[in-house]
């Protein structure tokens, strides 16, 4: 008889463990930690440790895995944080291939899914299954309309383009010889390649025999120095542009002195010191990339801050969706995709979040400055 009661007391204490967990809100985190892409990936997953644990009386925990970089394995670590850990909410990949390639999945589970990827294609056009998408980082055409301006003020009027080829230099390809065309800028070469190449020789002696007043650079990390240092090495003289996807402390290590008067359009957090005040991302930026600093002993790449802005976002969308249900059952999930699309005004590290059901990405022009590069460090474009 006592062995049942305390066979029964074990059953009883391992059920209620399990309600308590079941209890949480369980955020799902997939970064590309090693592989081509870590050093993107490494800042997102050390940005984990600095999000919210708690809303309210809410708790919410973070399972965190590392896809290597690896498409498939992306596809293997949501699957994996869908069908055994049953989250709420997944944040990540790191990388725009890997992204698109676990929308279908998100979207399937009913998930949402916060990416904080470079392309905008993982949000648009917007379709069924992108409405689960929601982007932490700007999209292509807002950063492109800042760096056109510039050329257009200059009196650029020729454009050579070099991209990844990958949905993020592709997208970029599309933006551009629009934007280009709209502002009377001929596009005179249009170049690709692989991130994991070595070489871009080929492809910047096309751009060299075209003579474009100057370049632009569509590549996300590390693979942003090659092309440009490449170009340098060439006897290139004219401006040289890049996209947000440079923006990281070992752009200006690896380029040194090639990527001197780079120009590009990123978040604030490049140069927060010469930002004003009254910006509504300071002090939120600031604090992030204190506590960042404190606890790893560098300051981060913006690639961080987009995770962390991940987990701003689900702190504020929490409350409303515990309305409409609890955490691990659709009603919740799908809730929470709701009160996402209704994110009004939230300041967060890399701008002013105002989401829509047709802008999963959210950002206006508070979202980005035009920086360059000058003595190695960023400084803000005046």
């Amino acid at each position: 008889m006592l062995f049942k009661k305390a066979v029964s007391t074990l059953m009883l204490s391992a059920l209620c463990a399990s309600m308590a967990a079941q209890a949480d809100v369980k955020v799902g985190v997939v970064t590309s930690s090693t592989g081509p892409i870590a050093l993107v990936g490494i800042p997102q997953k050390n940005s984990v440790a600095l999000m919210p644990k708690k809303v309210g009386d809410q708790n919410i925990t973070y399972i965190s895995l590392d896809d290597g970089s690896d498409p498939t394995a992306s596809v293997k670590a949501f699957k994996k944080l869908i069908d055994e850990e049953h989250v709420d909410a997944i944040i990540g990949p790191s990388g725009s291939p890997n992204a698109m390639g676990v929308i279908q999945f998100a979207a399937e589970s009913g998930t949402p899914m916060l990416a904080p990827t470079g392309s905008a294609a993982v949000v648009l056009p917007m379709t069924e299954q992108k409405k689960w998408v929601f982007k932490t980082t700007q999209n292509d055409d807002l950063i492109a309309q800042a760096l056109v301006e510039h050329m257009v003020k200059t009196g650029v009027k020729t454009l050579g383009l070099i991209g990844t080829a990958d949905p993020y230099g592709e997208n970029w390809g599309k933006v551009m010889t629009a934007l280009a065309e709209k502002n009377g800028i001929k596009i005179v070469a249009n170049e690709r390649f692989q991130r994991q190449d070595t070489s871009t020789t080929g492809q910047s002696l096309k751009i060299l025999m075209a003579k474009p007043d100057a370049v632009l650079v569509a590549a996300p990390g590390s693979s942003a120095v090659l092309p440009q240092t490449t170009l340098f090495d060439q006897g290139y003289k004219g401006q040289v542009y890049q996209t947000h996807g440079a923006a990281l402390p070992p752009f200006l290590q690896l380029g040194g002195r090639k990527v001197e008067g780079t120009i590009l359009a990123a978040s604030l957090m490049l140069v927060i010191d010469e930002v004003p005040d009254d910006h509504p991302s300071k002090s939120v930026a600031r604090k992030y990339i204190d506590d960042y600093t404190q606890l790893n002993g560098s300051a981060p790449a913006t690639f961080g801050a987009n995770v962390y802005d991940a987990g701003l976002l689900l702190e504020h969308a929490i409350p409303t969706a515990l309305q409409k249900g609890k955490p691990g059952t659709a009603e919740f999930r799908s809730a929470l995709r709701d009160a996402l699309e209704q994110t009004h005004e939230l300041a967060a590290t890399q701008g002013v979040y105002n989401m829509s059901p047709e802008d999963h990405s959210g950002f206006d022009k508070r979202g980005r400055e035009l920086i360059t590069v000058k003595d190695g460090k960023w400084v803000l474009l005046k």
